[in-house]
C-alpha cells in the first residue's frame, strides 16, 4: 500500500577533513514509490545513500525503517535490512566470474566450504529470469560497462530489497535497456517495494518518479510531489540560479583540417572508418551503445590495437600504437570509463592532474613542485573543482568533481585534438554547462573536439557535424543546418 513511510533520515550530518558533505539532512520515501533525488555533484546525494547502505557512518541523526530505529553498521547489514545500492561508480572484481561476482560477501554454504552447486544454479536462474546472455563462467573483465551494469542491477534484485537505491543506473545501457530498465521498477513499484532513484537526466525522473527531493550543498532545498515540479524549477533549485541556456553553442570559424581518418579498421571491431575533423570543430558521433564508437576513439588514442589505415594530424601521418604515442602527437582522450582509466584513484588531485604534463615540471632531473602547485591550483579553481585542498586524494571526490580534475589533465597538455568518450555522464546540469563552455574555449582556440555521447540533445546542442555509427561502420554524416534526431536514429539502426 503506496503512502505508508518505508525509510525515514532526520537530522543526518557527515563531515569529511576540510568538508562538511551533509547537514541536519531530513528525507524520507513511502513504501510502493519512487523517490528521485536531485543536486549537483557534490551536493550530498552519494554521501547520503552510502550512509543509508552503511558504507559511511553518520556524525548525528537517525534512520528508521518501518518506524523502527536502526544503526546500519556496514553493507551486509543494510542488505539484511532489506536494502541494496547500485552504485554511479560500478563496484566488481575483474578476475572474478560472473557468478562470484552475483554472490560475492554472501555465497552459500558453511564457513569451511562454499555450496559452489548452489551458487551455479542460482546464477542461472537469475539470468534466464532477467533474460541475460551471460554464462555464469566468464570473467568480469571481458565485459562491457553496460553488461557489468546489467549484472550490478541483477545483483541488486536478488537478494529481494525492499529498498533499493539506484544511483545513475542508466549512465551506461542503451535506450532498450533504459526501457527494460524501467519497467523493472514499474514492476518493483507494483509489488510496494520503495525505489531511491538518482540522475542528472531530468525526463527521466519525471517520467518515473514519484516525489522528489532536492539536495545543496550538503542541505535539503525541499522535498515535492513530481507533479508540482517542472525542468526549470528542478534546475533552479539545484544550483541556485537560472540556466538561460544549457547549450552554450557559439557560431566560431573552422578552418582546416586538423585530423583526418582514412579506412581505419579493427578485424571484429570496426572497419573503413574514414572522416576528418576541422580546426574550431566540434564533432560528435553518434549511434547506439555496441555500434563501435568508443572502439574507434579508444584505438585513435592507443589504447586498443587497430589492424589498418591512416591517421593524420596537422597534414602529418602519425603512427599510433600507445597513449604515449598519441599524448606525444597532440592528442588527448577522456575514457568513459574514469574509474578504470580516467584517474589514480589513491592519488592526490594534484598528481592525477599533472600526470599528462609532468616534463613541464622537471628541470635538470628535478621536479618544481613550487611550478606544480601554481599550475594545478589555477586549474582547479578555474575548474571549480569542490575539494578541500589539492592533496585530497581524487577517489574521495564525487564522479563530477573527479571528471573536472581529468578535464584539468588535459587542459595543462594543450592537445590539439582533444577525445571526450561520454564526458558528461553522471554530471550534473550545472557542471554539464561548464563543461560546454570549456569545450567552446577548446574550439576558439582553433584546437578540435571529438565527441562521444550517448545523450542526442547534447550532440545536437554542442556539435557542428556529427558522424553516426552503426555495427562497426559509419552510416551517415550531418552538418548542423541538417541536425534531425530521427534521421541520426536511422542511420543508427540501418
Amino acid at each position: 500500500m503506496r503512502g505508508k513511510v518505508k525509510l525515514k533520515v532526520s537530522g543526518i550530518e557527515k563531515s569529511f577533513p576540510g568538508v562538511k558533505a551533509l547537514d541536519s539532512v531530513h528525507f524520507e520515501v513511502k513504501e510502493g514509490t519512487v523517490h528521485a533525488l536531485c543536486g549537483e555533484n557534490g551536493a550530498g546525494k552519494s554521501t547520503l545513500m552510502k550512509i543509508i547502505n552503511g558504507i559511511h557512518r553518520q556524525d548525528a541523526g537517525d534512520i528508521h525503517i518501518d518506524g523502527e530505529k536502526v544503526a546500519i553498521n556496514h553493507p551486509q547489514h543494510a542488505q539484511q535490512l532489506g536494502i541494496a545500492m547500485i552504485a554511479q561508480e560500478l563496484n566488481f572484481v575483474p578476475e572474478l566470474t560472473v557468478e562470484e561476482n552475483l554472490f560475492l560477501g554472501r555465497l552459500p554454504g558453511s564457513s569451511a566450504r562454499v555450496d559452489w552447486k548452489q551458487v551455479r544454479k542460482s546464477t542461472i536462474e537469475l539470468l534466464e529470469r532477467e533474460n541475460l546472455p551471460f554464462k555464469p563462467t566468464q570473467l568480469m573483465k571481458t565485459l562491457s560497462i553496460s553488461e557489468i551494469q546489467q549484472l550490478e542491477i541483477l545483483k541488486a534484485l536478488s537478494i529481494d530489497a525492499q529498498i533499493i537505491i539506484m544511483d545513475e543506473p542508466t549512465s551506461s545501457i542503451s535506450n532498450k535497456e533504459v526501457e527494460t530498465l524501467f519497467q523493472k521498477i514499474e514492476q518493483l513499484r507494483n509489488q510496494g517495494r520503495s525505489i531511491i532513484y538518482i540522475s542528472h537526466k531530468l525526463d527521466e525522473i519525471f517520467r518515473i518518479a514519484d516525489e522528489v527531493t532536492i539536495l545543496r550543498d550538503g542541505t535539503v532545498v525541499g522535498s515535492y510531489p513530481i507533479e508540482e515540479m517542472d525542468e526549470e524549477n528542478i534546475i533552479r533549485l539545484m544550483v541556485g540560479r537560472k540556466l538561460d541556456n544549457v547549450y552554450p553553442k557559439e557560431a566560431v570559424a573552422v578552418g582546416q583540417t586538423i585530423f583526418e581518418v582514412k579506412d581505419f579498421t579493427s578485424e571484429g571491431e570496426f572497419k573503413g572508418i574514414t572522416f576528418n575533423v576541422k580546426r574550431g570543430e566540434i564533432v560528435g558521433f553518434a549511434g547506439l551503445v555496441g555500434s563501435g564508437r568508443t572502439e574507434v576513439m579508444r584505438a585513435l588514442f592507443g589504447l586498443d590495437p587497430h589492424t589498418s589505415g591512416s591517421v593524420y594530424l596537422k597534414e602529418q601521418e602519425i603512427n599510433i600504437n600507445h597513449p604515449r604515442d598519441a599524448i606525444a602527437a597532440g592528442i588527448g582522450m577522456i575514457t568513459e570509463d574514469r574509474k578504470r582509466s580516467g584517474i589514480v584513484p589513491v592519488r592526490s588531485i594534484k598528481e592525477n592532474g599533472s600526470l599528462a604534463s609532468l616534463e613541464k615540471f622537471f628541470t635538470g632531473g628535478r621536479l618544481q613542485w613550487k611550478k606544480e602547485e601554481e599550475t594545478n591550483r589555477d586549474y582547479f579553481e578555474k575548474m571549480d573543482v569542490k575539494a578541500p585542498s589539492l592533496e585530497t586524494l581524487i577517489q574521495t571526490l564525487s564522479g563530477g568533481n573527479q571528471q573536472k580534475v581529468i578535464l584539468a589533465k588535459w587542459m595543462m597538455r594543450e592537445p590539439d585534438l582533444l577525445i571526450m568518450d561520454e564526458p558528461t555522464r553522471g554530471i550534473d546540469v550545472g557542471n554539464k554547462f561548464a563543461i560546454y563552455q570549456l569545450m567552446q574555449q577548446i574550439a576558439r582556440e582553433g584546437k578540435a573536439i571529438l565527441i562521444v555521447s550517448s545523450e542526442l540533445p547534447e550532440l545536437l546542442g554542442m556539435c557542428d557535424r556529427i558522424y553516426v555509427m552503426n555495427q562497426g561502420t559509419i552510416t551517415g554524416e550531418l552538418k548542423r543546418e541538417a541536425f534531425d534526431q530521427e534521421v541520426i536514429m536511422k542511420y543508427a539502426t540501418m
